[in-house]
């Protein structure tokens, strides 16, 4: 097949298009590259600009510091001088020093229950004329409500606790805070303060404790014939209440001082659960004691309004044994049998 003119005519503008596209993509390319470049050279023009104008700020502010530090040395200079020379005006004192005396520590007695001590705290005048019985009342009663015994026996070992419940000796009063009947008796939930350092917390029917609610006692400064005050800081009893006596379950506890026991005291009772009649024993009880290097044991007794049942008979040598130890039933703690009556929380029963 031969080609025409007219088709070597196409082919030829064909080829000319296509050389002239080529030649004005070069073009484009160039252009595109110089305007690249000058921003380039742009750019790096200001960076040496900005650099060059931290480099003197910075010169400035080195030597404006440094100056202010020679200048600082200078005035601290001229004043120390200033002093020595004031100093070699002055007289010469001769200096002594106090001897060092060694002053020994008094031992702080121990107890079993987190190193309570049972002293009177010296802390305020307890004749402030603010310190009345309505202040303290108001004072004691959200700690006994929340029953947070720790500051409750904070309190109680203040002066002026101290001193409010001495004035009730032997009045047979009390001083009250709480719930009143229509009578004005204690009647719902109330805190009372006892003489003899003695408060009850809980709850009251027509003016006698019934229901639930904790005595407490402290043994402050107090001590016996055979030291049990001494060793005994505290009682509590926290349970059931009627008649103003416990009456049914409860806990009896003690704060014992073993700093005080010795090795041929023996062992104290430090806690009795079970059930409680008119303030005594009656019914399964259980016991625990604490000897003078903390060693606690657990005992079982039986009781009928305060009378034990004997686990062993001893009338022979004028004992009875009322608590046996629970791990080894050979072991028994003894009384005199005399004393085997009215077995509970005595100082209630007065």
């Amino acid at each position: 097949m031969k080609l025409t003119d007219s088709d070597n005519d196409k082919k030829w503008d064909e080829r000319e298009e296509q050389r002239e596209g080529i030649l004005q993509k070069a073009v484009t390319t160039r252009v595109l590259l110089g305007i690249i470049a000058v921003l380039l050279i742009f750019i790096l023009v200001l960076l040496t600009i900005v650099v060059s104008s931290r480099k003197n700020r910075q010169e400035e502010t080195d030597s404006d510091l440094q100056q202010t530090i020679t200048d600082y040395a200078k005035e601290q200079q001229e004043m120390e001088e200033q002093v020595l020379s004031e100093e070699e005006k002055k007289p010469a004192v001769e200096q002594t020093v106090p001897e060092e005396t060694e002053e020994e520590e008094e031992e702080e007695p121990v107890s079993a229950d987190n190193e309570k001590t049972a002293i009177v705290v010296d802390v305020e005048d307890e004749n402030d004329e603010a310190y009345t019985k309505e202040f303290i009342l108001k004072e004691a009663y959200p700690y006994f409500a929340d029953n947070k015994q720790d500051a409750i026996w904070d309190l109680a070992h203040l002066k002026r606790y101290v001193k409010l419940s001495k004035g009730l000796e032997g009045t047979g009063d009390y001083y009250y805070q709480g719930d009143v009947d229509g009578e004005g008796k204690p009647h719902g939930k109330g805190l009372a303060i006892y003489e003899k350092n003695s408060y009850y917390f809980g709850d009251w029917s027509h003016g006698v404790r019934s229901g639930k609610g904790t005595w407490f006692r402290f043994y402050i400064n107090q001590k016996n014939k055979n030291n049990a005050m001494g060793v005994y800081m505290s009682h509590i009893y926290s349970g059931d209440w009627a008649d103003n006596l416990p009456n049914g379950e409860g806990a009896e506890h003690y704060d014992v001082d073993i700093s005080k026991l010795t090795s041929t005291k023996g062992r104290m009772l430090q806690n009795v659960v079970g059930p409680f009649k008119n303030g005594l024993y009656n019914g399964d009880m259980y016991a625990n004691t604490v000897d003078y290097i903390g060693t606690v044991q657990e005992w079982d007794g039986i009781a009928q309004e305060g009378v034990f049942t004997l686990w062993r008979d001893m009338s022979a040598i004028g004992e009875c044994s009322v608590w046996r130890n629970k791990d080894d039933h050979s072991l028994c703690l003894d009384i005199d049998k005399s004393e085997n009556k009215n077995q509970g929380i005595r100082e209630l029963l007065k």
